[in-house]
């Protein structure tokens, strides 16, 4: 289980955000109104409670991040060596020592301001030594932003890096660049790390996680390491040194024997034998890799002398760990990663070695003791010579008897297709498990699909009888047809039946006379809409055509159909026909037919003029008589007036409602209720 989670380390605000956050917390949480007519005493706790609660949330969040931060000499020594080289010990103990600096300095102003408000003698003086506590603490913590940007940039670069604990089982690999130690974490683990033919391409450590033996082993990819001082490596060859003298792994030193890396084999031997002090006490096996571009036989005795040399200081390992010398099985092997030839042999090594020596580790332990105390392996004795076997009764020897019978009877398709010749030669017969009638008809051609359709949804056993059915059917509704089909004539009824049967049906006939009159009315059609008209068909001079045509004279259709069509705008009132003194129309002007506009026109005007007094009772209104209706408007009229005179609003007027009522709203509101005070 990983200890350490630098994910959850809070935000560090720059010191400008800093001051704003606690400040701004301030004013939301203490009271914000203050007269100068309260109580000198009032006026003291209103401005020390501002001074304290400014300093409270100061110490608060300062001393957040101090305890989130780690402690170097308090967490395990890898990670107290890995933020040593990545930020610098000195500079990182600096920069936590100068917050809490900060944190003691601004609870000491904050105590000495008030011993101070205790003896304001007014508002003025009390504000002003508010003003006076609050600019001292944000001086404080501005005089501190740079060590605050220093440890938010530590904070980003330590919540990127991986995840890992010291104290589980790991293999670590390392070597000089480019030998091929991401493309073997890649091939097994899921991790995806960078892989490309340059050198430190890899600048900090992976972590991939691969299982052997039902358990998790967490692998480690580091950084090329190239062979020179000490004092000259730099941080990303120093975070590689860090991992090695630290973690308790199986260690992996990768040897490219291709040369392709851009390094030869001495070259690397020198690292091997530079670094070799920081391998004692852990199981180290050396891995020629790329193979398949020089095999480890083909390589010179030279560079071959120098592989056994590295061989023997790792048979070394084996002999501190208290094995055997002449045990050299998973010491030096090999493998290519591009064709993961011995990649997975590669690692069951390490792992195992890892395993055996975890396990020996522990056989010495004192803890082992308390555990073997617990167990007991009881071994039964031999009481005589004699041998006694396991007893099966009859029946369950019986029943296995009869199932391996009738497995052997029963043949599969499998067991079918094996004795004919196997797959490709036998073709198995999906007809013969048919279910039907007749087992003769399991053997008949019948295409399953003809011309795209499926043939069975076209077949119907009970064809001829459905066919019967509807023909008899048919016959009984031909004969009800029949029946049903006959007319009334006159020579059944008696006179007067006959005399209602003609009114019957002259009024029958007046009625689909005046339906077809009403229906063929050029008004009572719809107009046809522009968009359906693009093409302009639908024209005065096509209907004049098509009216001329039917015998009939258009001019009265095309004259009305355009004094609805163009719009009245901008021409002259047409001038109305007179009336006679006795109210009656005028004589009509050559005889011709008024309008529907006119005759529109002449109602409205007539009704105007003859308008009704307020007292003639309309029906429906539901008065009996004028004189109630006059009543019923004087009543009406009193019941307004003394509102009207008073200027009120009635239930007619328009009304506003107040949308934020001013008492609800105003001033500072507090944490609970806002619909009352």
């Amino acid at each position: 289980m990983v200890q350490y989670n630098f994910k959850k380390i809070t935000v560090v605000p720059n010191g400008k955000d800093f001051v704003d956050i606690i400040l701004s917390r301030t004013q939301r949480q203490t009271p914000t109104v203050v007269h100068k007519g309260y109580a000198i005493s009032r006026l003291r706790q209103f401005y020390m409670r501002k001074v304290k609660y400014t300093q409270q949330n100061f110490y608060d969040k300062l001393s957040t991040i101090i305890d989130e931060f780690p402690r170097l000499d308090d967490i395990h020594p890898f990670y107290g060596d890995l933020l040593h080289v990545l930020y610098n010990k000195d500079h990182y103990k600096l920069a936590l020592g100068q917050i809490n600096t900060a944190r003691n300095l601004i609870s000491k102003i904050a105590k000495d301001y008030v011993k101070l408000l205790k003896y304001g003698d007014s508002l003025y003086r009390c504000k002003c030594l508010k003003v006076a506590a609050l600019g001292r603490m944000c001086t404080v913590i501005k005089r501190i932003g740079p060590s605050l940007a220093y440890l938010e940039q530590v904070r980003q670069h330590m919540a990127r890096l991986p995840s890992i604990d010291p104290n589980t089982r790991t293999v670590l690999i390392c070597g000089y660049p480019n030998v091929g130690k991401s493309s073997f974490i890649n091939k097994i683990t899921r991790a995806d790390v960078d892989v490309q033919p340059y050198a430190f391409t890899t600048k900090s450590l992976f972590v991939g996680h691969t299982d052997y033996k039902y358990l998790r082993y967490q692998v480690i990819d580091t950084p090329g390491i190239l062979d020179r001082p000490f004092e000259d490596r730099n941080i990303i060859e120093m975070c590689s040194i860090t991992a090695l003298a630290h973690l308790r792994a199986a260690i992996l030193f990768f040897l490219d024997i291709s040369g392709s890396c851009g390094y030869s084999i001495a070259q690397q031997a020198a690292l091997f034998h530079s670094i070799k002090s920081l391998f004692m006490n852990k199981p180290l096996i050396i891995v020629c890799n790329k193979t398949d571009l020089q095999p480890l036989d083909g390589i010179p005795e030279e560079d071959m002398k120098l592989v056994m040399e590295m061989k023997a200081e790792a048979m070394k390992t084996i002999v501190g760990q208290g094995g055997e010398a002449t045990n050299d099985d998973g010491v030096l092997l090999t493998m290519s990663t591009l064709t993961e030839d011995g990649v997975i042999a590669v690692k069951n090594a390490a792992c195992e070695r890892l395993l055996n020596q975890r396990v020996e580790i522990k056989m010495k332990s004192k803890k082992i003791n308390d555990c073997l105390n617990r167990f007991h392996v009881a071994l039964p004795k031999p009481r005589d010579q004699k041998e006694r076997p396991s007893c099966i009764p009859a029946a369950v020897l019986e029943a296995r008897a009869k199932e391996a019978a009738e497995k052997e009877k029963r043949k599969t398709e499998k067991d079918l297709e094996d004795e004919n010749g196997g797959a490709g030669v036998y073709s198995m017969n999906l007809r013969k498990s048919y279910i039907l009638a007749n087992d003769e008809w399991k053997e008949d051609i019948l295409p399953e699909i003809l011309d795209g359709h499926n043939v069975y949804d076209f077949i119907d056993p009970d064809i001829l009888h459905r066919v019967e059915e509807l023909e008899r059917e048919e016959g009984m509704r031909e004969a009800e047809a029949e029946d049903d089909d006959f007319e009334i004539d006159g020579s059944e009824l008696t006179p007067e039946q006959q005399e209602a049967l003609a009114v019957i049906r002259k009024k029958k006939s007046l009625l689909i006379q005046q339906h077809r009159i009403k229906k063929s009315n050029a008004e009572s059609r719809p107009t046809v809409p522009r968009k359906f008209d693009k093409d302009k068909q639908f024209t005065s001079e096509r209907m004049g055509r098509q009216l001329s045509s039917l015998g009939l004279d258009p001019a009265l259709a095309i004259k009305r159909m355009r004094s609805r069509s163009v719009s009245t705008r901008g021409r002259k009132r047409e001038r109305s026909p007179e009336r006679n003194a006795n109210g009656r129309d005028g004589m009509d002007i050559d005889g011709d037919t008024p309008s529907k506009k006119q005759r529109l026109s002449r109602s409205l005007s007539r009704s105007r003029s003859l308008s009704r007094p307020p007292h003639e009772v309309v029906p429906g209104e539901g008065f009996k008589d004028s004189a109630q209706k006059v009543k019923a408007i004087k009543l009406a009229k009193k019941s307004v007036k003394k509102r009207n005179k008073d200027a009120r609003r009635g239930e007619a007027d328009r009304v506003i409602p107040t949308l934020k009522p001013k008492h609800l709203y105003s001033g500072k509101r507090s944490s609970g209720k806002t619909d009352r005070r």
